[in-house]
């Protein structure tokens, strides 16, 4: 009898410990043909995937390397590149880099929803991506990214799934409104124009007078145009106001190392750096290059969608002399075949393994546009930069990194062969830009658990809870204005206005009556 007994508990021991470790079935949509948005989001589902979960994911890239774990599923969208493009022809970004403030915030604001719309409709129309939604198939939570793309957040309500939202960069107003968190006008910059954490009584009133705006576009335009994607595209829809605020979790490629403090709510978890990879063996010519710069090497990229070769020319020049004057060589990331006038210091690329080079000892400055990948990955590797941000949050980057003190940042239309070869002076002879950058590449470091560890964690804990709603702020169930008390305000100032009316009515009432009887004293 105890043998059975014994045997029974052995076999629900064991049962147990299989359900608990069987694979969730998790979606992934990243929709967007950016390199740097398939990095981060390739690189959080392979790592799902390899602590055992069914992963499928939506992008436009195909994998080059696999995951070894789990089980992988690709749905590639790559003609809607085509489609995309046809509608949308790509903008000179460099020309929209004097841009600042307000202006600036508009008009990427109307750059960015142009595009996304397109994103939108053209990744839900494609083919795959309707076979998809007409299969049979069963998903325990959908991570999708959240960049403006509100319709496909509809995946998972239509797969019965928790809803999991993936920012590329720190907590946002694009986002914190879905869940909940503080982001009130003076203390919280507004991402797209770039404005200190400090703003002075304008930088507050831009701020304030934006954030109003895009408050009105988006519910008045962006989520009703999305809601009819929803209508037209997917088979059983459901209301987009249904949709936005079911969130069950956020992860955040942010960290304290490279961005301030903000204010959380439970269900908001900081993932920054998850993506960054033990450095590997250089291909031999980079690694002989990087190895003989005995004086130190300074490398220069602008990011996977800026593009090196669309540099004004006389932008270029000034840069090829300030750096034909250097002892230093030079690793510039150029997409051409032939980098005209390069002096001998200079080695081009059309690809650079960006965070190998930066682990590289002899990599002394990074010359960037302020990316926030770039960013993570030069805080990681200790490596100060002087950065040219052209747009998006890379002048927030950017100027973050100057107040933090391990960088400089030079506008590109200041740029000129004596102001970058100071610049150069100064951030590779003063020793304060490498120890700051240092100092904040320890604080990346010193964690509890891995980045990676707690994105993996914190998705098993949505599903394993039910979609994890004791999550959930309470006030989350209010209407903007009702959380802003716009209601209250104007509750108030309607009393306050009616008392005064109401007081100036009675003391013109009894002056009156008072003036009346005076003259008839007077009569």
């Amino acid at each position: 009898m105890s043998a059975r007994i014994g045997f029974f508990s052995f076999l629900v021991l064991f049962l147990t410990i299989i359900g608990k470790n069987e694979g969730a079935r998790i979606l992934g949509v990243f929709p967007f043909f950016a390199p740097s948005h398939y990095i981060l989001g390739s690189t959080l589902m392979k790592g799902l995937a390899e602590a055992g979960h069914d992963v499928t994911i939506i992008s436009p890239f195909k994998e080059k390397n696999p995951p070894k774990g789990g089980k992988w599923t690709e749905i590639i969208v790559e003609n809607t590149l085509e489609a995309v493009m046809k509608s949308f022809p790509k903008p000179d970004l460099f020309k929209m880099e004097g841009l600042s403030g307000i202006s600036s915030g508009i008009s990427t604001t109307f750059l960015i929803e142009t595009l996304t719309n397109l994103i939108t409709e053209e990744t839900l129309k494609n083919n795959k991506i309707q076979e998809l939604l007409k299969s049979n198939q069963k998903f325990d939570a959908v991570i999708i990214t959240q960049f403006n793309v509100e319709a496909m957040k509809a995946f998972a309500s239509h797969f019965n799934a928790h809803l999991i939202l993936f920012s590329n960069v720190a907590a946002n107003s694009w986002l914190n409104h879905f869940v909940g968190n503080p982001s009130l006008p003076s203390f919280f910059p507004e991402i797209l124009l770039s404005f200190p954490e400090k703003m002075s009584f304008m930088q507050r009133l831009e701020n304030t007078i934006f954030k109003l705006a895009n408050t009105l576009y988006y519910n008045l335009y962006i989520y009703p145009k999305h809601n009819e994607f929803i209508q037209k595209y997917f088979p059983n829809p459901v209301n987009i106001d249904d949709l936005l605020y079911n969130v069950s979790l956020v992860l955040l490629n942010s960290h304290e190392s490279i961005s301030s403090a903000q204010p959380h709510v439970p269900c908001m978890v900081e993932i920054g750096g998850y993506h960054i990879q033990p450095p590997k063996k250089l291909p031999d010519d980079l690694q002989k290059f990087l190895d003989e710069a005995k004086e130190g090497v300074i490398y220069f990229s602008m990011g996977s969608n800026l593009k090196s070769q669309d540099l004004p020319i006389e932008t270029r020049e000034a840069i090829l002399k300030a750096f034909g004057k250097r002892k230093e060589k030079i690793l510039w990331k150029w997409e051409d075949d032939v980098l005209p006038g390069k002096p001998p210091n200079v080695k081009v690329g059309k690809w650079l393994p960006q965070q190998d080079i930066l682990a590289h000892a002899n990599v002394k400055l990074f010359i960037t546009h302020g990316g926030l990948l770039s960013t993570i990955e030069t805080v990681y590797h200790g490596v100060p930069i002087i950065a040219i941000p052209i747009g998006g949050d890379q002048k927030m980057n950017a100027y973050g990194a100057e107040r933090q003190g391990y960088g400089i940042v030079l506008p590109l239309r200041e740029i000129s062969e004596e102001k970058l070869s100071g610049l150069l002076d100064e951030v590779l002879a003063n020793p304060q830009y490498t120890n700051n950058v240092k100092e904040r590449s320890i604080i990346m470091k010193d964690r509890q658990v891995k980045p990676m560890d707690n994105a993996v964690y914190w998705v098993e804990y949505v599903i394993r809870h039910n979609g994890a709603k004791h999550l959930r702020v309470p006030y989350l169930e209010l209407t903007w204005y009702q959380f802003y008390l716009l209601d209250v305000l104007a509750f108030i100032i309607g009393v306050i206005l009616t008392t005064v009316i109401l007081i100036k009515v009675t003391c013109t009432y009894f002056y009156r009556k008072r003036l009346n009887k005076t003259k008839l004293k007077k009569n």
